[in-house]
């Protein structure tokens, strides 16, 4: 089975480019479930059950472990498992059943819409890495896609003249953009292979180096320029975080920013009212006349 991991962790590196943070959690969570298979003689991934899972899923919880750590390790395996079925090694999942214990969830982020455009305006587009930087801050910002997603995504994931980009596993999706990313892309691809193209790389955004960006190539642009605004407590997430906030306190409805975003749960797009509705309450505390 150590084989199988292997493999997987190569599949996440190569092909969706997860950070070496979720390589080494994903790493560790799987080694660990293998050791307490083994203790179970459970030694074939033609063996793993629903119920030698859910005596895994116990066994951490009696260490200790925090509800969010027993989700991560829950996310690792199930991930692993998809992939087993995708590469038809398994032809069916013992964790699809498995559910994560519930985590308190925290106030997302949100950076004022304000503040959003000053972030937009950083780049320098008169050199081929502004552009570059542009084209992605737009992107993150029209759409709301994870880090993830925006550094999988290949120039065949975007149509530009419809304005959409298609993006999202297993949850296909496709997601509309607005005019100024349009301009950013439009900008970047025209001058993306004689730039950044050298290794003939079909993943739309590059390094200098002609190599997919890296989750730590992006948060350090990312950084840099929030730097510049006194910005400190930004991150890739804040992008996301904001892009729902904003659509919902502009009168968005909940289910078509629950499907931007592509939550299976809507609750977890709920969490974003939260500051809808603080807004919507300082405008009228400033705003009427007997506030």
């Amino acid at each position: 089975m150590d084989q199988y991991i292997n493999d997987f962790i190569s599949y996440l590196q190569e092909i969706k480019h997860s950070s070496k943070n979720t390589l080494q959690a994903y790493q560790n969570d799987l080694k660990k479930l293998l050791v307490f298979l083994d203790k179970q003689n459970i030694t074939s991934i033609s063996k793993i059950s629903e119920t030698s899972l859910n005596s895994y899923v116990l066994a951490l919880e009696k260490e200790g472990l925090s509800p969010a750590s027993v989700s991560r390790n829950i996310a690792a395996i199930k991930a692993f498992l998809l992939y087993l079925i995708k590469h038809q090694i398994i032809t069916a999942d013992p964790s699809e059943r498995i559910k994560p214990p519930k985590v308190q969830k925290k106030t997302p982020q949100i950076i004022k819409s304000d503040l959003v455009n000053q972030l937009l305006l950083q780049p320098d587009t008169s050199t081929r890495k502004g552009i570059r930087d542009l084209a992605m801050l737009e992107l993150l910002y029209a759409t709301g896609i994870k880090v993830s997603e925006l550094i999988a995504m290949k120039t065949s994931d975007i149509n530009l003249s419809s304005r959409f980009i298609t993006c999202g596993e297993p949850r296909e999706r496709n997601i509309p953009f607005g005019k100024s990313a349009k301009l950013a892309l439009a900008a970047y691809l025209e001058i993306r292979e004689e730039s950044f193209n050298k290794k003939h790389n079909d993943f739309l955004f590059l390094n200098a180096s002609g190599e997919p960006l890296t989750r730590q190539g992006l948060w350090k642009i990312l950084k840099a320029y929030a730097k510049k605004l006194g910005m400190e407590e930004i991150n890739p997430n804040s992008i996301r975080h904001s892009f729902a906030a904003h659509l919902l306190e502009n009168g968005a409805d909940l289910s078509s920013v629950q499907e931007f975003l592509g939550h299976s749960d809507i609750t977890t797009t709920q969490l974003y009212l939260t500051h809808s509705f603080k807004n919507s309450r300082e405008v009228y505390m400033t705003a009427h006349p007997r506030a």
